[in-house]
């Protein structure tokens, strides 16, 4: 090789090293500890940013394996979990903002990424030799004196690889590997499917008259949205406070058909169908569960959850279906008469009728609206009620943090314990953008971890999609969004308050019928008079939101309940029937779903409207075979929350036995968690009572 050759390739690999060393996803942040530097990430940081992780990571791993020190908890299990940080830090902020700000550039990101990523795990999770020192570690744990923390993460750590198909013959693991790679690209398809279906559908109103029924506060949303599109009159898509907006007020009926049926078939007969993809991953997800020598992928998710199997799912199901099903199709029967009293002229309300109805129902009922509700629920006012609510119960404040966001509209807090310790950075993230999924949800940009004495602590982030100030109105937002604010920030606080040196047993690392337990517990206090007085405000005359209306507040809380009720069901039921498919759907997708949902319709099903094709939650979104999760954590909140009824609700003793089943995380079986705060297994009956349901 000639001097020139050699002289180029000296120069080609310094130019790396250097591009590699101003990389801020590559290098050590100079930010307060350690945030992220989203004011110098570049989209092109990316890519290499990733292919330098993933070669640190197999590093790592390949030490692990070379190690010629017999196998021992420190130098296998310990080095284990504590691999592959680089790839953690990056694939925690590349794909928190692939949900809440995902560009054109970021999805095809993602779309080169996702094989890197499944080869990754696949280079881990089917490498023999590391196996084979885990399981040397795992046959001698009851002599190692290991703690309760660490044999836990011992059991956890090699039924993880036996799960990932460690124990498959070479043809097998070829299979497996294949499987998951394809999984993966699947998912992320469905959901760029999803969001360019979302994001395509816009319905511009140029008369005045169109906007019948529709509360102020709802046009100055449309009218900002057309401007913010440079169009002219009001605009209203499908992001969920327009479109829960329209179908909730509008008089005209011929519109809010169209918005539903809009809402109802995305990612449906358009350019971005998810049919296909929808029978790929649900065959795909067989096929692993099968080769891993599961009946089902049901059998497959929930072997590690509190819940153990498919069978006893559906047994549980069942329990909250059959007592509830009578009554919300009563509810109905009662809305459907109360819509004819007022004009409707027809047989039966459709899906589109229901929440104008309802919402008219529920005035007449209990003289209460979102318009009467939301000058008391500032978005601000109600930052600071959960912030103040977090420091009554568990002493830790909440201080405005200057570091850089990856958007304008999101704000940062520096979250400290009583005693002034650093807890946490809080990222909140509260309006819609095209850019961004709808719903609402908590993540993290860093979990926390402590390795070699050094601890690192979480960086949390919630999202939202609430109602963006006007240029007269600041953001106000409606009692159910509160309820949803409080919902995310139990999770938060589950991230925040965090303790342990493992990463993978931390926070939310939980079991995942019981992540949402913190969750579902805190929308508790959005219907307690003695919260609610400390902070609703009319944002205009300062006045104190009225005992009347408090009382109204709680009153309506079961309003419709059984309906809802089943709503979620639902959802939980269509899960489970794609999951424990054992071969291929035969025929369409829309038939096989309005097959899985006889048991539980209360309205009339639209024949051409669908659920699964934008179901992210099961399809992307991580719940796949444990939607009922949400209901499972909905019982073990509703008998959690009786104590600090019983306790009272500000209740310091009771909260701290709270904060300490936040504290443990994964680190502890969920069941003695629960059992150790409450004192007793919970039943699903706990629920049915506090909805009303059954006495």
């Amino acid at each position: 090789m000639n001097h020139r050759i050699i002289r180029c390739i000296l120069c080609a690999t310094l130019l790396t090293a250097c591009n590699m060393h101003q990389n801020p996803l590559l290098t050590e942040s100079p930010l307060p500890y350690g945030a992220p530097q989203f004011d110098k990430i570049q989209t092109s940081d990316y890519m290499p940013a990733f292919q330098e992780a993933f070669r640190q990571g197999k590093q790592e791993i390949d030490a692990i394996v070379a190690n010629p020190d017999a196998p021992t908890f420190q130098n296998t299990i310990e080095a284990l979990e504590y691999s592959g940080s680089l790839v953690n830090k990056v694939g925690a902020i590349f794909y928190n903002l692939l949900e809440a700000d995902a560009t054109d550039e970021l999805q095809e990101i993602a779309e080169k990424v996702s094989p890197l990523q499944t080869e990754y795990s696949m280079y881990i999770s089917l490498n023999d030799k590391l196996f084979e020192r885990i399981k040397t570690v795992y046959n001698q744990r009851e002599s190692l004196g290991l703690e309760p923390d660490q044999m836990k993460l011992l059991e956890d750590t090699y039924k993880s690889f036996e799960r990932s198909g460690a124990n498959l013959n070479d043809e097998d693991k070829k299979k497996y590997s294949e499987i998951s790679e394809r999984l993966s690209l699947l998912s992320l398809q469905y959901q760029k499917n999803q969001l360019s279906s979302t994001n395509n559908f816009q319905m511009v109103l140029t008369d005045e008259a169109d906007l019948a029924g529709l509360p102020g506060y709802i046009r100055d949303m449309a009218a900002q949205a057309a401007r913010d599109k440079e169009v002219e009159g009001w605009l209203f898509d499908l992001s969920a406070p327009s479109y829960g907006g329209f179908i909730k007020f509008s008089d005209r009926r011929d519109l809010r058909e169209k918005m539903y049926r809009a809402y109802n078939r995305r990612a449906y007969g358009d350019e971005w169908d998810n049919t296909e993809t929808i029978r790929q991953i649900v065959d795909l997800r067989y096929q692993e569960a099968a080769l891993l020598g599961y009946k089902d992928y049901a059998d497959y998710k929930t072997e590690l959850r509190m819940v153990k199997n498919g069978d006893a799912v559906w047994n549980f199901i069942e329990k909250l279906r059959a007592p509830a099903l009578p009554k919300a199709k009563e509810e109905v029967a009662e809305l459907n008469k109360y819509a004819k009293s007022i004009g409707f002229d027809g047989d039966q309300i459709r899906p589109w009728d229901f929440s104008y109805y309802a919402e008219k129902q529920r005035v007449a009922k209990y003289n209460l609206t979102d318009e009467e509700l939301k000058p008391y629920f500032r978005l601000e006012d109600c930052i600071d009620a959960i912030f103040s609510l977090a420091n009554r119960l568990y002493g830790i404040t909440f201080q405005p943090a200057d570091v850089p966001v990856y958007h304008p509209d999101v704000k940062v807090y520096e979250v400290r314990d009583a005693d002034g310790s650093f807890l946490a950075l809080f990222y909140a993230d509260f309006f819609p953008r095209a850019t961004k999924r709808s719903g609402a949800w908590m993540t993290s940009f860093r979990e926390l971890k402590i390795e070699n004495g050094v601890e690192e602590r979480p960086f949390i982030s919630l999202v939202t999609n609430f109602t963006k100030p006007t240029a007269d109105t600041p953001s106000l937002i409606t009692h159910d969004e509160f309820t949803t604010m409080l919902h995310e920030f139990g999770h938060s606080l589950h991230g925040i308050l965090a303790k342990g040196r493992y990463p993978s047993m931390t926070g939310t690392s939980v079991d995942h019928d019981f992540v949402e337990l913190p969750s579902q517990i805190m929308e508790n206090w959005a219907y307690e008079k003695e919260y609610l007085t400390t902070f609703a405000k009319h944002y205009q005359t300062g006045d104190a939101l009225p005992d009347s209306l408090i009382n109204k507040i709680k009153a309506s809380k079961n309003y419709l309940s059984a309906y809802y009720h089943m709503r979620q069901l639902q959802f939980g039921i269509l899960d489970m029937n794609y999951h424990t498919l054992t071969a291929p759907i035969d025929g369409e997708i829309i038939k096989f779903e309005k097959n899985a949902l006889l048991s539980t319709d209360v309205l009339p099903s639209v024949p051409e409207c669908i659920i699964s094709t934008s179901f992210s939650h099961i399809f992307a979104g991580g719940y796949a075979a444990g939607y009922y999760s949400y209901k499972w954590a909905e019982v073990l909140a509703a008998d959690g929350f009786s104590l600090f009824e019983e306790k009272g609700i500000f209740d310091k003793e009771t909260a701290s036995k709270f904060r300490h089943l936040l504290e443990q995380g994964g680190s502890v079986e969920a069941a003695k968690l629960y059992r150790d705060f409450r004192g007793h297994d919970p039943e699903p009956e706990a629920l049915l009572r506090q909805l009303e349901i059954i006495k």
